[in-house]
C-alpha cells in the first residue's frame, strides 16, 4: 500500500466500518473452530455407528488437518491474485460443502475425503481472514484484531463441543456435521454484502475501477478520497509471490516465522489432543481428563484477548517471546501438579491460555512482515507449515508414548517446543514483525519487503 495512505490509516481511531470487518472474521474463525473439530466431537458417535478401528478413526481426526495444510498452501496464495474478500467467498462455499456432503457420508472413506474437503476450505478461510483483519485495523488495534480472530477459534471449539453434546444426543452424528454446514453457507451473504476488499489488495493489483472502490472504502475509513492513484511499485510482481516469499530481503524472516509456526504447533495440537488421556494416565479419572481439557480450551478463549491487549501496549515480538516462555513452565510443572486435581485445572486453564495466545501473536506478525502482493501467501504457507508440525505432534507423541515415555517427559517435548518457537521469534529482532503491535504514538520502520516494497 502507498506509504502515505497507510499512515494516514494507522494514526487514525477505528471506525465502526472496521470494527464490524474484524468482527466477521471473527466469526468466520468461530465457524472454522467448529468445523474443524468437528470430528473428534462426533469421533465417538462415528465409530460406534460404523464399527471402526483405531487407525480407521485417526485417519478421519487427521484428514481435515492435512486438509488444512494443503488448503493454507495451495489455495490461499489465490488471494494474493484475486483478492482476500473473493478468497474468503471460495473458502466458504467449499468448507460448507464438504460439511454438508459429510452428514450424509456412508462410509469412513468417503467421510475422510470430505473432511479434507472441508479442510481445504478452512486452511484457506484462516489465512485471508487474519490478512483481511490485519489490513482493515490502524496500528494500535492490529495485534488486538488478529489475535481475537484466534479468540474466534476457540469459543467455536468450545461451544461446539456443548453444542455437539446436544445434537448427538438428539438426532444423532449427523445433525452435527449438518448444522455446521448450514451455519458455514449463512456467512457467505454476509461475506458478500458486508465485508470489503482490502484497500492493500486494491493498490497492489489494481483491478477495473480500482479509484472508485478506493475511495469508496476510504469513506467507509473515515478518510479523504484520492484524486489519483499513488504510482504503483513496477518491481512488486517481478517474481512468483512464494519466490518473493525467499527473496534474499525475506529469506531470514521467512525461515524464522516457519520455525515459529512448526514449533508453536507442534506444542499446541500436543497439548489440545493429548491433554485429556494423559491427565488418565498420570492417575486422574476419566470425567477429570474430560475437565482438564475443557478447562485447557477455555483458558485459550482468554489467552489469545489477553494478548491483544497486551500488543496494542507493547511491542507483539515481546509479549509473544514472554507467552511461549510461560507456557513452557506451565507445561513443565503441569504432570507434577496431578496429584492435587483442583492445581492441576488451574494450570490446564493456564496453559490454554498461553499456548492459544502463542498462537494469535503468531497469526498478528506475520501479515506484517510482508507486502500486499505477497501476504495472503506469507500467510498461507505459514500456516501451512504450522499444520505439518500439528500433524506431526500427536503421531510423535504416540509414537514416544507406545516406547515407554511417561507424560511427564512428553510435555517437556511440548515445553522445548514452546521454547524454541520463542527463539525463533525474537530473532525476528526489530523487523516489521513489531508493526503487529506497538506502544502508543511509537513508530516503527517496516520490514523490507520482496520486490523492494515495504510492508503495510
Amino acid at each position: 500500500m502507498d506509504g502515505h495512505l497507510r499512515e494516514r490509516i494507522d494514526a487514525s481511531a477505528m471506525t465502526r466500518f472496521q470494527w464490524g470487518t474484524v468482527l466477521i472474521c471473527i466469526t468466520l474463525n468461530v465457524l472454522d473452530g467448529f468445523d474443524v473439530l468437528v470430528m473428534a466431537f462426533t469421533a465417538n458417535a462415528v465409530s460406534g455407528d460404523w464399527d471402526l478401528s483405531g487407525a480407521q478413526l485417526g485417519f478421519l481426526l487427521s484428514a481435515g488437518l492435512f486438509g488444512m495444510a494443503a488448503g493454507a498452501i495451495l489455495l490461499a496464495p489465490l488471494g494474493d491474485v484475486v483478492g482476500r474478500r473473493n478468497l474468503t467467498l471460495l473458502s466458504l462455499v467449499v468448507a460448507a460443502s464438504g460439511m454438508l456432503l459429510s452428514s450424509a457420508a456412508q462410509d469412513a472413506a468417503q467421510l475422510g475425503l470430505l473432511r479434507v474437503l472441508t479442510g481445504l476450505g478452512v486452511g484457506a478461510m484462516l489465512a485471508s481472514a487474519n490478512v483481511i483483519s490485519s489490513e482493515s485495523a490502524n496500528r494500535r488495534w492490529r495485534g488486538l484484531a488478529v489475535s481475537l480472530n484466534s479468540t474466534g477459534y476457540a469459543v467455536g471449539a468450545t461451544a461446539g463441543g456443548l453444542l455437539a453434546v446436544l445434537l448427538v444426543g438428539q438426532w444423532g452424528w449427523r445433525s452435527v456435521f449438518l448444522v455446521g454446514g448450514l451455519a458455514t453457507a449463512a456467512l457467505v451473504p454476509v461475506v458478500l454484502v458486508r465485508m470489503p476488499e482490502s484497500l492493500d489488495h486494491l493498490l497492489s493489483r489494481r483491478p477495473r475501477n480500482t479509484l472508485g472502490r478506493l475511495n469508496a472504502l476510504l469513506e467507509r475509513f473515515g478518510q479523504k478520497p484520492l484524486e489519483a492513484l499513488p504510482e504503483p511499485v513496477a518491481a512488486e510482481h517481478a517474481q512468483a509471490p512464494v519466490r518473493q516469499l525467499l527473496a534474499p530481503g525475506t529469506v531470514r524472516s521467512t525461515l524464522l516465522i516457519w520455525a515459529a509456526f512448526f514449533m508453536v504447533m507442534y506444542g499446541f495440537y500436543f497439548v489440545t489432543s493429548w491433554t485429556p488421556a494423559l491427565l488418565v494416565e498420570a492417575g486422574l479419572s476419566a470425567d477429570e481428563g474430560v475437565t482438564g481439557g475443557t478447562l485447557l480450551n477455555l483458558g485459550g478463549i482468554f489467552g489469545a484477548a489477553l494478548l491483544g491487549v497486551a500488543a496494542a501496549r507493547f511491542a507483539l515480538r515481546r509479549v509473544l517471546v514472554a507467552y511461549t516462555l510461560l507456557a513452557a513452565v506451565m507445561l513443565l510443572v503441569f504432570v507434577p501438579s496431578t496429584g492435587a486435581p483442583a492445581l492441576a485445572f488451574v494450570l490446564g486453564g493456564a496453559i490454554g491460555l498461553f499456548a492459544n495466545g502463542c498462537v494469535a501473536g503468531l497469526y498478528a506478525i506475520v501479515p506484517s512482515s510482508y507486502s500486499a502482493s505477497v501476504r495472503a501467501t506469507g500467510v498461507g504457507w505459514a500456516l501451512g507449515i504450522g499444520r505439518i508440525g500439528a500433524i506431526l505432534s500427536p503421531l510423535i507423541a504416540g509414537g514416544l508414548l507406545d516406547a515407554g515415555w511417561s507424560s511427564g517427559r512428553l510435555y517437556a517435548v511440548a515445553a522445548g517446543a514452546f521454547v524454541l518457537g520463542g527463539v525463533a521469534v525474537a530473532a525476528l529482532g526489530g523487523s516489521g514483525a513489531d508493526l503487529a503491535g506497538t506502544r502508543t504514538g511509537e513508530t516503527r520502520e517496516a520490514l523490507p519487503a520482496a520486490g523492494g516494497s515495504g510492508a503495510f
